[in-house]
């Protein structure tokens, strides 16, 4: 069985809607403590791409997360595997995702950051699927909503593969 990618958002889509995002988060922000986490691994290239787009004071922290394994389906269980590196008490947060499907990732971590006393959270998201919702998250920033599609590229991966695309596009197996 061979993999082939089909381009669903293309490198200058994204471009041009992160850019967007950036301007909407630097107003909303402006004057403030910012902290952007980055979801990892799939987040990163999005989020490179966002924190320059941002022209207003951030600092970035990583939070890493694992629900996925290998296969293309979330096993439900989220597991933190690398946590932040600085308290978030009394800051402005956006979490910096680079999917929401089912909304577990997202849930979980609203109400692991809520104890930690952040000043706010909100979410960013470059991809929103909502078929595939399975407890319903508010995500405050959205790059695309998109259909019940497996999706790969700019970050996103199957099985550790396909990260470094430059665009956002489907697996089709043939």
């Amino acid at each position: 069985m061979t993999e082939r990618i089909v381009t669903m958002l293309s490198a200058e889509q994204i471009k041009c809607r992160v850019n967007e995002l950036g301007a909407q988060i630097a107003a909303e922000y402006k004057d403030r403590n910012l902290v952007l986490v980055v979801v990892l691994k799939g987040s990163f290239v999005f989020a490179a791409d966002l924190c320059r787009a941002i022209d207003s004071h951030l600092r970035i922290d990583f939070l890493g997360v694992r629900s996925y394994g290998e296969g293309t389906e979330s096993s439900g269980v989220v597991q933190i595997i690398q946590d932040l590196s600085r308290p978030i008490a009394g800051e402005d947060v956006i979490i910096v995702e680079d999917i929401v499907d089912t909304g577990l990732t997202i849930a979980h971590l609203m109400d692991l950051f809520r104890t930690r006393n952040p000043k706010s959270v909100k979410v960013c998201s470059l991809l929103y699927k909502p078929a595939r919702a399975r407890v319903a998250v508010n995500v405050d920033f959205v790059g695309f909503t998109i259909e019940d599609k497996f999706v790969v590229g700019y970050g996103l991966d199957f099985a550790e593969k396909y990260r470094n695309l430059p665009y956002i596009g489907v697996v089709e197996r043939t």
